[in-house]
């Protein structure tokens, strides 16, 4: 099915209109104390309960009437048709001829003959995979699965890149207070050596598994790294006398030790695995929408089945509510139109996003794969140019942290930088420090940023404090610099769905408003192939290095000159 050409948002009626409320805006001169004061009603009318999350839009540059324009832009772009065609399996990757189906990954069983896609019942193959990783987790969590040595596993390391790392790696993290089989799990993912060397070095050989994630069993940092290990493991084994080094003992060893989450069986079991512990995912599932798949496994295993479809319930809880809450109020939506508004209107680059939980420590990266990979277009679907910005550069740090970092730029600089803040009413370490409860006062320093960044501080009241007239102007914050504030009852795996699903959902309405295909990644193919190109050259193919450029050249030739190994 031919999906339609993009409309081009700047050629809407909607996206004048909010051109001129911009310039009204602007015009007036934007007060959110003023606005705050003026309209007793603006928190009511810009929050938002989604599941677990509330959702206060309040200290935005938006007034309660900009909402209403945003449905009509989203509206005019077609996202409601945009969304049916992704749900349903319409090739809406059309630059790869696929379907874009990570929300078939949560979808409930009881949905098994519904989706057909490419004549495959996609929730039935979901589920039959799903039923397949909770069987394995369920053996090594429970002992039965053992090492060569007859051991149980204590770590599972997970050895993949890109989509096959950052999601699973976040995940754990986010929920470590929920792993209860008292299993561990490590990460490895760069090619640079020092990356596997410090995660196995002080691991045990006979109780630790090993994850191979790779769709292809092809990627060059996954397989480079996974042969790595794989002669770690049996060169470990084999000097303690756990096995004898003889051929039959390793590739025992190999297959107690290793499984695949990969479909190319043929290169899985060349490697050494046995296919039936493979667990396959399938090409309607991008990599960095694949953390809910069999990419998950390590998760699965850590933390167990129920805990596993407790996250894939909180996905589902926003996929559903995303596409069938009317737009204008519909908190996935507004999201996006309001990141669309700072990027097009604004011309805003940066979106920081600050979550409040020290297990969120890693979320900010993997928005970065999530967000950049999908909108760092300039083309759009049609194979024509972008009619404007496109893509935000996501990043972040944990509160307090980040406060006595970078929150200086953002409340000082010359940049406007809109930020998403994340909280948890909840923890599940609740300390004293004396009196003070130390969540509370967490939670003190996330509700006083955001109200510092909305109102600021006059010279005025700079000076009422008492403070010098020489520096009163340096005491000055302008205010008037947007927050979002995401606001749970607790981080757990019901709510980490929730959160990966509401960025899926705002970077899809954003790609949909600019036109482009968020669900390729054509980007990050050349330097991949000229790494293949360039890699000969470094240490001894002359011919290959006279071939490169006048930098890489030299680059290369320093390298020769000073390498000591």
């Amino acid at each position: 099915m031919a999906i339609n050409p993009p409309v081009d948002a700047t050629g809407t009626a909607a996206w004048k209109k909010l051109q001129q409320h911009y310039d009204e805006l602007q015009a007036q001169g934007i007060d959110l104390k003023q606005w705050f004061e003026d309209d007793p009603t603006r928190v009511d009318s810009l929050s938002f309960d989604v599941g677990t999350l509330r959702f206060d839009f309040s200290k935005n540059l938006i007034k309660p009437e900009t909402l209403a324009l945003f449905a009509e832009l989203a509206d005019e772009v077609n996202l409601k048709q945009r969304t049916k065609d992704m749900y349903s399996g319409v090739h809406i990757n059309n630059t790869e001829d696929r379907a874009v189906l990570h929300t078939a990954l949560r979808r409930d069983a009881s949905d098994e003959g519904k989706l057909i896609v490419d004549g495959q019942d996609v929730v039935k193959d979901v589920r039959e995979t799903l039923d397949r990783m909770y069987a394995f987790a369920d053996k090594v969590r429970s002992g039965e699965w053992k090492g060569v040595t007859g051991k149980e596993i204590e770590t599972v390391v997970n050895i993949g890149i890109g989509g096959s790392d950052l999601g699973p790696v976040m995940v754990y993290e986010a929920l470590k207070p929920y792993a209860d089989a008292g299993i561990k799990a490590r990460y490895i993912s760069n090619i640079d050596p020092n990356d596997l060397a410090e995660k196995t070095r002080d691991l045990d050989p006979e109780t630790t598994l090993f994850v191979v994630v790779s769709k292809t069993f092809g990627t060059l940092e996954t397989l480079t790294n996974a042969r790595q290990a794989r002669a770690w493991l049996l060169e470990q084994l084999q000097a303690s006398g756990a096995i004898d080094g003889t051929a039959e003992q390793k590739a025992e060893a190999v297959e107690k030790h290793f499984v695949a989450v990969s479909t190319n069986l043929e290169r899985v079991k060349d490697f050494g695995i046995d296919p039936a512990n493979a667990f396959g995912f399938w090409d309607w599932v991008g990599g960095r929408y694949s953390v809910d798949s069999a990419v998950g496994l390590t998760l699965a295993i850590v933390f167990g089945p129920a805990r596993f479809e407790e996250f894939l319930a909180g996905f589902r809880q926003v996929d559903q509510y995303f596409a069938e809450t009317p737009f204008e109020k519909n908190a996935v939506v507004i999201m996006g139109m309001i990141n669309v508004w700072y990027r097009n209107f604004f011309k805003v680059a940066s979106h920081a996003v600050l979550p409040y939980d020290q297990y969120l420590h890693r979320f900010p990266a993997y928005l970065q794969q999530l967000t950049m990979e999908s909108n760092g277009k300039s083309v759009r679907w049609d194979g024509t140019p972008v009619t404007t910005e496109t893509g935000e550069i996501f990043w972040g740090e944990p509160g307090t942290n980040g406060q006595h970092a970078f929150y200086q730029l953002i409340h000082q600089g010359t940049q406007l930088i809109p930020a998403d803040f994340i909280a948890f009413a909840n923890t599940p370490n609740p300390l004293k420090d004396g009196d003070q409860d130390m969540h509370e006062l967490l939670l003190g320093n996330y509700f006083a940023q955001t109200k510092a960044l909305a109102f600021g501080k006059t010279a005025d009241e700079a000076r009422a404090e008492g403070t010098p007239e020489d520096i009163v102007p340096a005491r000055v914050f302008s205010g008037n610099r947007p927050t979002t504030s995401i606001f749970g009852v607790r981080l757990d795996a019901f709510t980490l769905g929730e959160l990966i699903s509401l960025y899926e959902m705002v970077t899809f309405v954003e790609g949909t408003v600019w036109g482009i295909d968020s669900y390729d990644q054509w980007g990050v193919e050349l330097g991949k192939q000229l790494a293949k190109q360039i890699t000969p050259a470094i240490s001894q193919n002359d011919e290959a290095l006279a071939a490169q450029d006048a930098s890489t050249r030299s680059l290369i030739n320093f390298y020769r000159k000073v390498r000591e190994f």
